[in-house]
């Protein structure tokens, strides 16, 4: 069965990829719309947004791999974008293949939605992918001690910090400009039967895009079902000790609307002693879903829990089932 629901997802990262890879292969994917951050400041993204000038392209080159519906396609096209051209010298060697045609594009096509769609073409990808915002942005984190960290990377990697502290939590996020929104992804949002927000990194991946004018508001008048898919784990440096519970109350901050999410979907498998304690070594632990919690801060949400979880043993990563996240989201009418 092929679903034809209009899906909106927000998001980054590997949450991001795996939640794309699932509703592609389930649900129509002219009717999928990703939409992407602009303010990746890290890797070989971050070099040539500050090299040349360009908007970050890693997250749309993952969106591009993720929504490619050939296996065969999908395998190649893995290979060349992760191509960090390792065997030459000079300014390109480190680089993301994958990013460095992006970055072509946007030059050739001034301009990073025209270049998306033309890589979308390229690549005969049918679903859309939107960049939130079509400027370049800083994100800024100040912490509840007054201490302020610039840039999306510093960020994300503040808990590999020697003196990190997770007793020093983010208090808020911002920009350091005030960014307008990419136009399709209003309309997006607005024709919506379904928006979701990925697992993913909480401060750099998912707000972030809340922060830009005009999304909230188009999300909170929009009619679509709102989902918030839990991460599986805490990620250190960001959301120490957080339970599903803490993830609402800061969500809903930032979204100004109590009442907007409808969903909430929490995994309940996989945790086995040995992932635990590989986890356990990084400072991270189950998002436990405080279920009663949950409701007190959010008094309309239903919380979905499922045995969405798989462990890839050579990486010893615990990952979303692609599939079997995409098919809970995309039966929740039918609850």
């Amino acid at each position: 069965m092929v679903y034809k629901q209009k899906i909106v997802t927000f998001g980054g990262g590997t949450g991001h990829f795996s939640l794309l890879r699932g509703l592609v292969e389930l649900n129509q994917p002219e009717l999928i719309s990703a939409v992407v951050g602009t303010w990746d400041s890290g890797g070989s993204s971050g070099k040539l947004r500050t090299e040349l000038g360009i908007l970050p392209p890693g997250d749309i080159r993952q969106c591009i791999l993720a929504l490619m519906e050939d296996p065969l396609q999908r395998q190649v096209a893995q290979k060349l974008f992760d191509d960090r051209l390792s065997d030459v010298s000079g300014p390109l060697k480190g680089h993301s293949f994958g990013n460095l045609i992006a970055a072509r594009l946007e030059r050739i096509y001034k301009g990073s939605d025209r270049a998306t769609d033309a890589e979308r073409q390229l690549f005969r990808i049918r679903s859309k992918v939107l960049p939130v915002c079509l400027s370049e942005l800083n994100l800024i984190a100040k912490l509840e001690t007054g201490e302020e960290i610039e840039g999306e990377t510093n960020i994300d990697l503040r808990g590999e910090n020697k003196d990190y502290n997770p007793k020093h939590k983010i208090m808020r996020i911002y920009f350091d400009s005030n960014p307008d929104p990419n136009p399709e992804v209003l309309k997006a949002i607005k024709e919506a039967d379904k928006i979701i927000f990925s697992s993913g990194d909480l401060y750099t991946s998912l707000l972030p895009h809340l922060l830009i004018n005009g999304i909230r508001d188009a999300i909170i008048k929009s009619k679509a079902k709102v989902i918030l898919v839990l991460n599986l784990m805490t990620k250190k440096g960001e959301t120490d000790s957080f339970r599903a519970s803490d993830y609402l109350k800061v969500f809903i901050k930032y979204l100004e609307d109590k009442n907007r999410i409808n969903y909430a979907i929490g995994n309940t498998n996989g945790l086995t002693r040995e992932i635990l304690r590989v986890y356990k070594k990084d400072g991270q632990e189950p998002v436990e879903i405080d279920e009663d919690a949950c409701v007190k801060v959010s008094p309309k949400l239903k919380i979905i829990k499922s045995p969405l979880a798989v462990y890839h043993i050579r990486e010893h990563l615990l990952r979303h089932d692609c599939e079997k996240l995409a098919q809970t989201i995309l039966q929740l009418d039918k609850r």
